[in-house]
């Protein structure tokens, strides 16, 4: 099992975190030494033939300037593709291939529930993507080739784009740093930094560790449809110390006050956490099976466990847990489920968890049933 690095070079995490995280980038030299990529060319290729995998190819020079094409792929698509300035991206590749999952370890020095997943990308000779900007943070991990980076500008909704292509690119770039990355290289690059990266050479490959940063907009719209579940219908807008008005037209500001007190007072730590827990570790990508939904209980997963079986974390699972005065709440793949802080903890820190870790906790009625539940949602897997 990998351990997670305690440094960024020579770096301290404390200081990255305190002087770089979502402030300004970082190039780090052998940040992997002797970083060999777990996959191959051909292989990155083959899942983007794959129905169940998001991949996407960018020629720079299309039927339109940046034209995107999305998969799924065929073996014809890679045969006709001219031999430069072209990128294949296949999304979340670390829910496919266990030793890319194990690269996010890495990355666990930011909670868990924030790190989103691993994109790769194959380009030949001055292949690339575009001068563009994200809004989330993103580790830039060369995985195989060589690739030229330039940073530039800050960048907002507001920055020029160019026309014609379904692609935010940038229609102006200033550049402020430039490098070349080999296998083993990282850049960390915060929110709203322009950057532009084109392969030097053939079998450029690159890994790019994303995080979750939801919009305003989604958290206030989703959270407030959460939310508006749990309200009972009798509570209305009520106005009983209502003053006869000048105007009868006017929306005064004792209304809005009673308005927002309204909101207010339904936005609760406890609502907002148990809708924030849920929104986070719902799964991107929704495994499409025709098979019926597991009925283990638990006496089956104990006595597998007892024989020495381990019960695995789905590498596709999402995980994170809250607690307050009233008990834990842990969130697993978009729902929420009551246990003891003690298995809270144990199933987000852990990938394989043993009989002996669990033998204690399993005395709880309450851990128990959840420990089932994790298991009939696929979030936990015996032995798998």
């Amino acid at each position: 099992m990998t351990t997670p690095l305690t440094h960024l070079g020579d770096m301290p995490i404390e200081e990255f975190l305190r002087d770089y995280w979502q402030k300004k980038p970082l190039l780090i030299r052998n940040a992997f030494p002797g970083f060999e990529s777990p996959l191959s060319p051909d292989e990155l290729a083959g899942l983007a033939l794959e129905e169940e995998v998001e991949s996407r190819i960018v020629l720079e020079q299309g039927e339109t300037p940046w034209e995107l094409r999305n998969g799924p792929f065929d073996e014809k698509t890679f045969e006709t593709l001219p031999e430069k300035r072209w990128t294949l991206l296949v999304q979340a590749v670390d829910q496919f291939v266990p030793e890319v999952n194990q690269l996010l370890d890495y990355f666990r020095f930011i909670p868990s529930w924030r790190l989103d997943d691993v994109m790769i990308s194959y380009a030949p000779d001055q292949g690339g993507v575009g001068p563009h900007f994200d809004y989330y943070d993103v580790f830039l991990l060369q995985g195989l080739g060589k690739r030229h980076w330039k940073l530039g500008q800050l960048c907002d909704n507001n920055s020029p784009r160019v026309e014609g292509t379904r692609l935010k690119i940038l229609s102006e770039f200033h550049t402020t740093d430039e490098w070349v990355l080999e296998p083993g290289d990282m850049l960390y690059i915060p929110p709203g930094i322009a950057h532009w990266g084109n392969a030097q050479g053939d079998d450029c490959m690159t890994y790019s560790i994303g995080f979750r940063a939801p919009s305003h907009a989604d958290i206030i719209a989703e959270a407030g449809q959460e939310i508006a579940l749990s309200i009972v219908d009798d509570l209305r807008y009520a106005d009983p110390d209502l003053t006869l008005q000048d105007n009868p037209g006017e929306i005064n500001d004792k209304a809005i006050e009673q308005v927002r007190n309204i909101i207010l007072q339904h936005l609760t730590n406890e609502n907002i956490a148990h809708w924030f827990g849920k929104f986070m570790t719902e799964r991107k990508y929704l495994e499409h099976t025709d098979e019926e939904p597991l009925d283990i209980d638990a006496d089956e997963w104990q006595s597998a466990l007892a024989d020495g079986e381990l019960l695995w974390r789905h590498p596709a699972a999402r995980i994170a847990f809250h607690s307050d005065e009233k008990g834990t709440m842990l969130f697993a793949d978009g729902e929420v489920i009551c246990c003891s802080r003690a298995l809270a903890e144990l199933v987000s820190k852990e990938v394989e968890i043993s009989w002996g870790e669990l033998k204690t906790l399993v005395q709880d009625p309450q851990d128990r049933a959840a420990i089932t539940q994790l298991i009939n949602l696929e979030t936990l897997l015996v032995d798998e």
